[in-house]
């Protein structure tokens, strides 16, 4: 059985002449929530495109299951969902889910579907055309549709934003009931009490990953109460160092 689900080895991505990603290596392994936070620019959204094929790193390797990115076949195994709702607007939620679910040949699609849907509260909105919907309730569409099928992988960028904390708390537990299954989720978040319901948390700051373990030990690395007073100490010391270079 392969322990790494995910591994990333001295990734570097250039934009131009900004470099975005400075030798990344990051390893996801089975049965973990991980969340990857960091500031806007940092590079997260960046490591997941490079993760799903979407973007080419200027060097290093990126495998799935031990096999060589990008791979068409282990698109089929991966659940993903991004920062941007890519959404058929002239259409109903409930045939935007029945549209990726075909796309996913799901056997028992009606069932899949009544289920993400109650997951992110949209039951009562399906009939709805998409261009009527909140941003919110588009997230939360996104969101269902990534969790569509047995996927092996969940990869979400950014998916609670718009959504309030009563209902980020029951697609917390989905995600926590998917990992128990057996499930690898990737999450990137702004949220830092989000951070403290992951499994292992990376810290990216500037195309570096600064410091990546379980929220207990990163606090009692930093001797402090929160990740959010983690990322915080963990900057302060990342910028004291490259003063001092």
């Amino acid at each position: 059985m392969v322990d790494k689900v995910i591994s990333m080895q001295g990734i570097v991505k250039k934009f131009g002449q900004q470099v975005v990603l400075k030798q990344i290596d990051f390893q996801i392994p089975q049965k973990r929530i991980i969340g990857l936070i960091g500031p806007s620019g940092a590079g997260k959204s960046t490591i997941i495109k490079i993760i799903l094929g979407m973007e080419v790193a200027d060097s290093g390797s990126t495998t799935i299951f031990d096999a060589q990115m990008p791979d068409r076949k282990l698109l089929g195994k991966i659940g993903y969902m991004a920062q941007s709702d890519a959404l058929y607007e002239q259409l109903t939620g409930q045939e935007n889910l029945q549209f990726y679910a075909d796309m996913k040949t799901l056997k028992h699609s009606k069932q899949s579907i009544q289920h993400v849907a109650s997951v992110v509260d949209l039951t009562k909105d399906l009939d709805k055309r998409v261009s009527g919907y909140s941003g919110g309730m588009k997230r939360r569409l996104s969101l269902a549709i990534a969790m569509l099928g047995n996927n092996d992988i969940l990869i979400l960028d950014e998916p609670t934003v718009g959504v309030d904390p009563a209902l980020r708390k029951k697609i917390w537990a989905e995600l926590k009931s998917l990992r128990d299954q057996g499930k690898t989720i990737l999450v990137t978040t702004h949220v830092m009490d989000e951070a403290q319901l992951c499994d292992d948390v990376a810290l990216l700051l500037d195309g570096q990953i600064i410091a990546y373990d379980d929220p207990v030990s990163l606090e009692k690395a930093y001797q402090v109460d929160s990740i959010e007073e983690v990322f915080l100490k963990a900057e302060e010391l990342d910028n004291a160092n490259y003063s001092n270079r």
